[in-house]
């Protein structure tokens, strides 16, 4: 597949590694020389230097040709002329990076797709979506649900007086006599571990699980979480777009404090959000967090622009008692530190943005798409047809990668987790979780 990315910056040069492990003809265009020469020094990638609106610039890149055209420069405007002018020279598909969420919220209005634009993305809003999915456990330091339950993907942080610790994975094959869940993924010193039967847990490990619906709240038990308290009352540090979004939704469900230091900004969300209580104040003093409650929260998010107060602050937090912690950072760098820092995830809107624009190019039948946090896999969920590979035979015949495991299978309206004599049949959906330079070896077993 050929793709051209207009925009060379943290979006860009993320997704264009992404995309390097499989071998696509990328293209990246940028007017700052430094960003490009720095991609194409890392990366397998032709380079064109020049403003994406131009004409001579794309069909330099060879627009007439391309599958996909992304813009995801800092410019929304340019964004969005860029793809328009891309279509119009001929490129299949175009996506366009924007600030303004009311191009999202007017679409049907607007119908960009006229102009030439077939998808919109907003790293703001995506963010937004991605600490919704954060919240909803408080013991779980990320999450995502298949099929409205059926299979989740979990993630917890093993402690020193968990009963995995420094057992091997055989060894509590017997705290799972019903099987209804599978260790997928484990995080340790920002190393991603695919775990075999010899593998061993050790403290601070960030261990991911496919399970079942009850399989959830086994591995709540097993790990020494029992106490599966629901999130109600929130802090949320920081007034920016990500934080006015994510207090927009979030208070129709629990109970907010939204914290900003701009005191035209206060009022200007105070008007705005009707169930959210606006304090004006810096949230690096740890007295103002104290008096308006910090103690009595059940989670924290802090989201200003700026990186290292995110972190503090939600440390800050995880002393007093706050069971759940998530920080915005802008540094992608960043991401592997939280199993060693003490905030329970740190997210970054770019590489969020990058990762699901990334699942428009993937082949064969990808239903659903995600990554964890600082884990060098992609968790994928692929449906079965009748002439899929992954049809002729046990699982444990078919050769299936061993940088993946096949964490889970929906069948109907049952979940199943496969064991080496599992068989799979036409309609099911599958959960897959596998190393990026492994995915078009999967896709293979689907197609």
């Amino acid at each position: 597949m050929k793709v051209i990315i207009a925009g060379a910056g943290d979006v860009g040069f993320h997704l264009a590694k992404l995309l390097a492990n499989e071998e696509h003809d990328i293209t990246l265009i940028d007017v700052d020389e430094s960003r490009l020469n720095y991609a194409n020094s890392h990366l397998d990638v032709a380079i064109t230097k020049g403003e994406s609106t131009s004409f001579k610039v794309l069909d330099q890149a060879g627009v007439h040709k391309c599958d996909m055209l992304i813009a995801v420069t800092t410019d929304e405007a340019n964004n969005i002329l860029t793809a328009t002018i891309g279509k119009r020279l001929g490129a299949k598909k175009t996506i366009a990076r924007i600030r303004n969420s009311e191009f999202l919220q007017k679409r049907d209005i607007l119908d960009l797709r006229k102009m030439g634009v077939d998808e919109l993305i907003s790293p703001q809003l995506l963010a937004t979506k991605e600490i919704k999915r954060l919240l909803k456990e408080a013991a779980i330091t990320d999450t995502f649900e298949f099929e409205r339950g059926l299979l989740s993907l979990i993630g917890i942080t093993i402690d020193e007086e968990d009963p995995l610790h420094n057992r091997t994975l055989n060894e509590t094959s017997v705290l799972n006599p019903d099987l209804n869940f599978l260790t997928v993924a484990i995080l340790r010193d920002n190393k991603t571990i695919i775990p075999r039967g010899s593998t061993r847990f050790k403290m601070k490990d960030h261990v991911y699980y496919i399970a079942k619906p009850e399989g959830v709240d086994r591995v709540l038990k097993l790990t020494g979480k029992k106490q599966r308290k629901k999130i109600r009352r929130i802090m949320i540090l920081g007034g920016s777009q990500v934080g006015y979004y994510a207090a927009r939704s979030l208070s129709y469900k629990y109970n907010i404090t939204l914290i900003e230091k701009d005191k035209d900004r206060c009022f200007e969300l105070a008007d705005k959000l009707q169930n959210t209580l606006v304090i004006n104040g810096d949230g690096r003093d740890v007295e103002l967090l104290e008096q308006e409650g910090i103690e009595e929260m059940d989670a924290f998010i802090a989201v200003t622009g700026d990186s290292e107060t995110n972190i503090i602050t939600s440390l800050v937090a995880k002393t007093h008692g706050v069971q759940k912690t998530i920080a915005l950072v802008e540094n992608m760098d960043y991401i592997h530190l939280s199993q060693n820092i003490g905030v329970d995830t740190l997210i970054n809107k770019k590489l969020i943005a990058a990762n699901f624009i990334f699942r428009y190019i993937r082949k064969g039948q990808v239903l659903s798409l995600t990554s964890i946090h600082g884990v060098d896999a992609e968790v994928l969920e692929f449906v079965v047809h009748e002439n899929s590979r992954i049809t002729e035979g046990k699982l444990k015949e078919l050769d299936f990668p061993k940088t993946a495991i096949i964490g889970g299978v929906i069948r109907g309206n049952q979940s199943h987790i496969p064991l080496g004599d599992f068989e799979f049949r036409p309609y099911d959906r599958v959960v897959v979780l596998g190393r990026p330079g492994c995915i078009p070896k999967i896709e293979a077993f689907f197609n």
